[in-house]
């Protein structure tokens, strides 16, 4: 049974780093601070006017109003924060089950269940009372999920989402809680309040459950806090206002369960693996994935920053290096202090390091430039490897004949596969002018995990590339770039009062106001007048609807 639970553990975990970030799209924000300006003189907005309607040439002679295609725009994003909900749920329901396998949970079990089942009298009450004390559990830890939501606000945690210095102060965090884990320390609450909550569970009743589920909590949060900061932090980056509760309501509820089961079901304890040293393996594999996780967040920071520090190869390097130790711990070659003597491998520990090794040999074809097309919404953009073999090949295929045209901003972006982008709305339009062919803007972010994916599984069809590199003129245009505008091109927005002064809040201010979606990726086709041409594409990954989507847009663009 003990071989069952460690390998739940590592599924769970496996799990986690898929589902966490598995969302429809990437709602991205520059990555600024707001600011307002008080009577300052503002240069109004450097690019084309919106047009208050947007033709769609289908060949009638009609004009559709600007609101409709923000309609379709919300409908191609509109179910993006539910499923944002969703997926902090289930990360939050996954690490409620890797809770309940901490070494400060799983040997309370048994002495919590005796509680049920010899105290209270009868069975019917017993059952009733694990009831409540499940039901206790949620309502704490929602109610830590909504307090976080109503100490920062909805603005709050909008900013959070998309701020360079949140999302540095988020990687700090989950390192601390990654070492904890680890066994450099444990994060504990002051005892005396501990004790007090537990005096208070003495009193029976509803009060008394309450406290008991309380003091659960409270004893717990050495092994519970670095996965509830983990949840936190993820739900906060996402920057839904019921994010935090959301995450807390899946934890709370997969860490209920259990509890709730073994009282309904007693002679299910008979089947519980002892305590052991086993507990302690958990703990710190979880500590090897927080570590790894928490590299993504500095890596947003890097990028939009341009620091140049953590670009793709450092990135792969420092996760090869983390799995590998992580496969060598398994194997028992890697001892903590806290660790016990392993005399001999189980059969499943060996194959979950085996599985962690291949997963380490698979990234390291990616020094070298290889897609790694499972890891691509996690990496870094394969334009900031500085050795890349994979697009040296790519390179090669017959590029727009743009070569002459110094890039705006193209010192600063580079596009992946070879394709030779615009990084600049204006400009890109004036080029489209020159060789009459459609723009495809792109709206996209350093930290946008799905664009990432759209970049590495959609775009290299050879069908879909050869249409990018040589039917389109393709506008990638960054969000959350930091970079800033000239003085003369800063202005202060008609859509949203907001000062803009940095290239991501330019191309943001464009999206919102223009096609009112804040939504990345964000696949827009236009004309050489800006004019949209056929309904836009949000994230998905299906390369058939991706071509018949380009190829639209030809046909409409060819329409007189």
């Amino acid at each position: 049974m003990k071989r069952v639970f460690l390998a739940l553990l590592f599924l769970l975990g496996i799990t986690h780093i898929v589902t966490s970030h598995t969302v429809a799209q990437d709602t991205l924000i520059s990555f600024d601070d707001v600011e307002f300006t008080d009577g300052e003189d503002t240069t109004e907005s450097t690019y084309m006017e919106v047009p208050d309607d947007v033709a769609f040439t289908d060949g009638q002679d009609t004009t559709a109003h600007a609101t409709a295609s923000t309609a379709d725009a919300n409908n191609a994003a509109g179910d993006e924060n539910p499923q944002t909900l969703w997926g902090i749920f289930i990360a939050g329901i996954i690490g409620g089950f890797a809770a309940f396998l901490m070494p400060c949970i799983y040997p309370m079990v048994p002495l919590t269940v005796s509680f049920f089942t010899k105290q209270s009298g009868t069975r019917t009450k017993g059952i009733v009372n694990a009831l409540l004390y499940g039901l206790f559990i949620i309502v704490i830890y929602v109610a830590l999920g909504m307090l976080v939501t109503l100490l920062f606000g909805a603005s709050a945690l909008n900013e959070a989402a998309s701020s360079a210095w949140f999302n540095l102060l988020f990687f700090i965090i989950i390192v601390i809680f990654a070492i904890s884990f680890l066994g450099a320390f444990e994060i504990t609450l002051p005892s005396r309040f501990v004790n007090k909550m537990d005096e208070k569970s003495n009193r029976g009743g509803l009060l008394g459950l309450f406290f008991m589920a309380f003091t659960l909590a409270l004893v717990s949060f050495s092994c519970t806090g670095p996965i509830i900061g983990y949840l936190l932090v993820e739900a906060v980056s996402k920057g839904a206002l019921l994010g935090p509760a959301m995450g807390m309501l899946g934890f709370s509820v997969a860490l209920a369960i259990p509890f709730m089961l073994f009282a309904f079901f007693p002679s299910l304890l008979k089947e519980m693996p002892k305590s052991g040293g086993w507990l302690n393996t958990v703990k710190v594999s979880l500590g090897f994935l927080e570590l790894a996780l928490a590299f993504k967040f500095l890596s947003n920071v890097d990028l939009a920053y341009h620091w140049r520090i953590l670009d793709r190869e450092v990135f792969l390097s420092i996760w090869i290096v983390i799995f590998g130790l992580f496969g060598l711990y398994l194997l028992g070659k890697l001892k903590f202090s806290h660790d016990s003597d392993v005399p001999f491998i189980s059969i499943p520990r060996l194959f979950f390091a085996i599985a962690i090794l291949s997963f380490t040999v698979y990234m390291v074809p990616g020094l070298w430039g290889a897609p790694l097309k499972a890891l691509s919404a996690w990496l870094p953009p394969s334009p900031t490897q500085d050795f890349n073999l994979h697009q040296a090949g790519l390179v090669g295929a017959t590029p727009q004949a743009s070569a002459g045209i110094v890039k705006k901003y193209g010192d600063i972006f580079h596009a992946p596969h070879g394709i030779d982008a615009f990084y600049d709305y204006e400009q890109a339009l004036e080029y489209s002018k020159q060789v009459g062919k459609p723009v495809l803007l792109d709206f996209t972010g350093w930290s946008c995990v799905n664009c990432r994916k759209m970049e590495e599984s959609v775009w290299p069809d050879p069908q879909v590339l050869k249409l990018l590199k040589e039917a389109y003129i393709l506008a990638s245009l960054y969000v959350d770039d930091r970079t800033k505008l000239e003085p003369h091109e800063q202005y202060v927005s008609g859509f949203s009062g907001k000062q803009i002064n940095t290239v991501g809040r330019k191309w943001s201010d464009l999206q919102q106001s223009r096609f009112g979606v804040n939504a990345q990726p964000y696949y827009v086709i236009v004309d050489s007048e800006g004019n949209q041409l056929v309904p836009a594409q949000a994230y998905k990954e299906d390369i058939p609807n991706y071509l018949n989507f380009l190829n639209s847009g030809l046909e409409a663009f060819k329409r007189p």
